[in-house]
Parts: C-alpha cells; sequence; structure tokens
C-alpha cells in the first residue's frame, strides 16, 4: 500500500511493537509503510500533524509516540467522521535519522478521533531517540524523547520541568517555551489541570478572555473534552515542549469538572447537564486519546516510574476514587476514616510501594496539597475570601480551610505519614500543582509538636500555576502587594511552611543528585503576553536524610 493512502482498517488503540533494527511488518492486517528519509511528502505537515507529535511515560526500554492525523478538512477533532487512516512511525538515535532502530505502523480513524498512540519497546535505556510519523502523504515533525536509566543502575542526576495550571482563556503557555528552550530536562511532570472545562468568559485572567475557549461552550461531552484537547494542542509553545522531551502526566479536576470527586463534581448539575457517570466516561476516553500516557479506559492512571538507583517516582490520581468534598457546613467530619482521597486499592499502592522502594528519592507526583495548613483567622473577610477561592473550597464558619486537599481527608494522609514514619522511609518528596500558588514545607510527623520536635516524614515543593489566577489576580491588586500580610500570617500559624508565593506565575525545574533535591521556582513577568521573560524567583533543597529544607540561592544550571 502507498505511504499515506487511508482507507478502512480496523483500530489499533495502542501498538506494542519491539524492534532492534529497521523491520517491516503486518499490523491487524494492513502492510507496514516504508519510511524512507528520501521521500518527498505530498501534504504539508501543518495540515496533517496540525496538532504535533508528543512522547511520554519513559521505562528504561519504552516510551509511548504520539500524534493526530487530520486525513482531510472533514476529519476536525470531535467530528466523528473521516477514513480510517494508516500511520507509519520511526524511532532513531539521530535526528536525520541515518540509523533507525524501530520502526512500524499503525491505523487510527474516527473512533478515536484519529489520535495514535505508539507503546515501543526494546530501546537502550538512559538514551536519546528522535521519532516521527508519516500519513496522507505528510512527514510529521521530529520530536526528542529519552528513555529511563536502566533499573538500579548509578545516576549522577536528574532534572525534571514541573508545571501544573495551564489555562488557555487566562494566557499564553510562555512557561513552556521556556522549558522547552533548556537542554537539560530529562522529562516534564504536569501535574494536573493540563486544560481546563470552562466556557469562554466563565474563568480567565482577572475576568478578561485572553483567548476563547472552543468549543465556545462547558465541556460535558465526548466531542467536546476531544475538541477541547484539540484546542490546546495546538499552542506552538506546549507543542514545541512536548517535541523536546517526554511527559510524565497525571489529571486533576479541570481536565474532568471543577472539584471532582468519585461520582460528581462541584461544577456538574446532575440533570441539566446529563449523569457524572457518562461526562467521567467522555473525559477519561478524550485523556487517554490525546494524551502521551500509558492509559486506556477502563485501567488506572496512578503508576510508578524507575530511574536506576537515584529515584522511584510514583504518580497519583486523586479524583477517581475520592469522597465527596466536605461543605460549607461541615456536612462530614474530615477525620472519618471512611473518607478517602486516594481509595482503598490506590492508598496500599502508594503505602507499600513507599515501604518497598530501595531507590534514594522517593518522589509522588501529587495533584493536590498534602501539607497540612491552617490558615488566618486574623485576616480580612475579603483576604479570607480570597483564600477561599484559590484553594476551590467554601469558607467555613467565616475561615478558609483547606477541603478540596489532602486537608479535607486527614485520615489518609495520617495512614501516608504513618508508613513513613514508622518505616523509616527518608527522602519523601511530594511534588504538587493544583492551588495556583508557590509552597516549599516540611511534612511534620506531629504538627501540635513542631518545631520544639522538627521530626519530618518528607517535603513538599508546590509548582505555581502556568497561566490560572492566584490571589493578586482575585483581589485585583499588584503582585507582591496584598499578599505579602497573608503569607506572614500564614508562616505565622504553620512553622513548617519555609515558603509561601501566592502571586507568581510559571513553572519549577527539579535537580536530583545523590546528594540533594533542589526545586527552583521561576516567575513570568507577563502570563497575557505571548512573549514573556521569565526570572528566577527562589530555590529550596533537602539534603539527603534530613527531611528538612533550606533556602539556595543560585538556580541549578
Amino acid at each position: 500500500m502507498p505511504d499515506g493512502v487511508c482507507k478502512k482498517a480496523k483500530i489499533h488503540h495502542v501498538s506494542r511493537v519491539s524492534f532492534r533494527r529497521r523491520t517491516l511488518l503486518k499490523a491487524g492486517g494492513v502492510a507496514a509503510i516504508a519510511l524512507s528519509s528520501a521521500e518527498v511528502a505530498v501534504a504539508a505537515p501543518s495540515d496533517v500533524f496540525v496538532h504535533g507529535v508528543a512522547s511520554g511515560d519513559p521505562t528504561p526500554s519504552n516510551v509511548i509516540l504520539w500524534t493526530r492525523v487530520t486525513p482531510g478538512p472533514s476529519a476536525s477533532p470531535g467530528s466523528g467522521i473521516g477514513p480510517d487512516c494508516a500511520v507509519g512511525w520511526e524511532v532513531a538515535t539521530d535526528p536525520r535519522f541515518r540509523r533507525v532502530v524501530a520502526s512500524g505502523s499503525t491505523t487510527t480513524g474516527a473512533a478515536r478521533d484519529h489520535t495514535v498512540k505508539v507503546d515501543v519497546a526494546g530501546l537502550a535505556p538512559d538514551t536519546w531517540y528522535w521519532y516521527r510519523f508519516r500519513a496522507a502523504g505528510a512527514v510529521s515533525p521530529v520530536g526528542r524523547t529519552r528513555t529511563a536509566p536502566a533499573l538500579g543502575a548509578s545516576v549522577e542526576r536528574l532534572r525534571f520541568g514541573v508545571v501544573s495550571c495551564s489555562n488557555w482563556q487566562a494566557g499564553y503557555f510562555s512557561a513552556y517555551r521556556h522549558l522547552a528552550d533548556r537542554d537539560d530536562l530529562d522529562a516534564v511532570l504536569h501535574l494536573g489541570d493540563y486544560l481546563y472545562e470552562y466556557a469562554p468568559g466563565e474563568y480567565q485572567a482577572r475576568d478578561v478572555v485572553v483567548r476563547p475557549h472552543d468549543p465556545p461552550t462547558e465541556v460535558i461531552t465526548l466531542p467536546h473534552y476531544r475538541r477541547r484537547h484539540a484546542q490546546y494542542k495546538t499552542d506552538p509553545d506546549l507543542q514545541a515542549l512536548h517535541a523536546r522531551v517526554p511527559f510524565i502526566t497525571t489529571w486533576d479536576d479541570h481536565e474532568s469538572a471543577n472539584n471532582a470527586w468519585a461520582d460528581g463534581a462541584e461544577n456538574h448539575t446532575e440533570g441539566a447537564e446529563g449523569s457524572y457517570a457518562d461526562r467521567k466516561r467522555a473525559w477519561q476516553r478524550a485523556y487517554a486519546e490525546w494524551m502521551p500516557v500509558r492509559y486506556e479506559p477502563g485501567g488506572v492512571l496512578y503508576r510508578r516510574f524507575a530511574f536506576g538507583a537515584l529515584a522511584e517516582l510514583s504518580m497519583l490520581d486523586l479524583r477517581s476514587y475520592r469522597s465527596e468534598q466536605v461543605g460549607s457546613r461541615l456536612d462530614h467530619d474530615v477525620h472519618d476514616p471512611a473518607r478517602t482521597i486516594t481509595g482503598d486499592a490506590q492508598l496500599r499502592w502508594l503505602t507499600s510501594g513507599l515501604a518497598r522502594s530501595r531507590a534514594q528519592w522517593k518522589l509522588i507526583g501529587n495533584p493536590v496539597m498534602i501539607a497540612p495548613v491552617r490558615f488566618p483567622s486574623t485576616l480580612s473577610i475579603e483576604r479570607r475570601r480570597a483564600l477561599g477561592e484559590l484553594t476551590g473550597t467554601p469558607l467555613v464558619q467565616g475561615l478558609p480551610l483547606n477541603l478540596d486537599q489532602w486537608d479535607g481527608y486527614t485520615a489518609d494522609r495520617d495512614a501516608v505519614f504513618a508508613v513513613l514514619r514508622d518505616h523509616g522511609i527518608r527522602n519523601t518528596v511530594f511534588l504538587t500543582g493544583d492551588i495556583h500558588s508557590a509552597w516549599a514545607a516540611e511534612l511534620p510527623s506531629s504538627t501540635r509538636s513542631y518545631p520544639l520536635d522538627r521530626e519530618s516524614v518528607g517535603v513538599e515543593f508546590v509548582c505555581t500555576s502556568v497561566t490560572s489566577d492566584n490571589i493578586d489576580d482575585i483581589l485585583r491588586v499588584r503582585p507582591q502587594t496584598a499578599s505579602r500580610a497573608i503569607v506572614g500570617a500564614i508562616r505565622v500559624n504553620n512553622p513548617h511552611i519555609k515558603h509561601v508565593d501566592l502571586d507568581s506565575h510559571g513553572f519549577c525545574v527539579l535537580d536530583l543528585t545523590p546528594q540533594r533535591a533542589q526545586m527552583d521556582w521561576y516567575a513570568l513577568t507577563d502570563r497575557t503576553a505571548p512573549d514573556s521573560a521569565a526570572h528566577h524567583s527562589t530555590s529550596y533543597a533537602v539534603r539527603t536524610g534530613t527531611q528538612q529544607i533550606e533556602q539556595v540561592q543560585e538556580p541549578v544550571r
């Protein structure tokens, strides 16, 4: 069959193929496509590969490759129409594809919104690779990816970009551009809110829509979620970062609906918006189709990655199994052991994995904040309401409580902390998003005795938002003005919290060595400017074995 011909064919949701050399094969009865670098594409990549390329979930031998094919104008995202199409792919050890080490073909079509995911196996550990796709007579942009170090291997350094909360309507994704411009990242950890479900005019930058969402409605159905994913994948800075390094992602609530829990969400009305079960199936399916993640509908998103002997990363799913959030009237007890944020199976998986881990650094990709926070009662009602909006929960008896975070599910947090304490587990670092602000905190074994007894079971580094509103935006004030009093009061009430920045937008870089783990925070100059600059904001590190954080003057270079 000639390169680029679309035809009716069986759809393969994920191709798992292992190659040590260039190979031709047959997949699902479709003849493989020979991928010669001398071939000339007859269609522009911008027409066929509008949504770029991406990779994700690296292991020592495997990596997910992703793209979306547009075989014709009618096959728009979410349309449910368009021909089935053969797609060829290849992986090489050089950007000019002179040494191809894996290749193959698969098919896609309207059944999976013309997205493609290939789980390539048989790769060498700790190695950079380049990849590309061919379909409909066009060649995709070239992507670069990297496998993880071999299990148990000695690793001197790992470096990850860390991001969350990227709201299209609230600004441009300059944070992604600055990460893409670096040449020192092994992967990017996206901790949730990769996209937002709101309609234009519902949630943006200080009530100004910088660029409107598509579709022009709140996303509820499968076609809606597909179109929203597609829109985000057209952002040039996000495309550049996806093509530069592999992503390791999890979802938070806005991939579905605000303040989602297992059987509903604050931003979902049964009846008017249909059943939440249908909506949940829709957003999970769209996520599986459009993200470079080793996940398919009906599976589990929480998963674990090993990076030699230096680090192990456990990515959590804190929306699919959680109990409903406590309301403003404290209709449930936050300490009730029957309430869960993880679900029983995920909690067992997390705690048993921590207890068994032999990696030096135990990293936990944690969508919502786990450090206990007591918000001050001395603030004005306006500032208390702003904190309540930031944390996504209503005021309780006039005070903001962190009820959408682990503070609303203390039994699960106590169980995790008990395992860390009772097993003497060291070097645990929670990496967190969601809260549109930057935090660095120790995790006290007991908040009652801290800091007289500075026993800490781990540390938490919270990245701020890429674009989503924070305190200065909520209060409509200049950055680092009204927030100073709030930060001061939070620090007084919570001595285990060493750093808070409630105003900045940006990204983080996590650097791991055998000696320490360091998080560098970078702030954007203006999230509403497509060419926004970024500057180093602050850095904090934890030295191995100490469980305590200290400020560092210089970022990693």
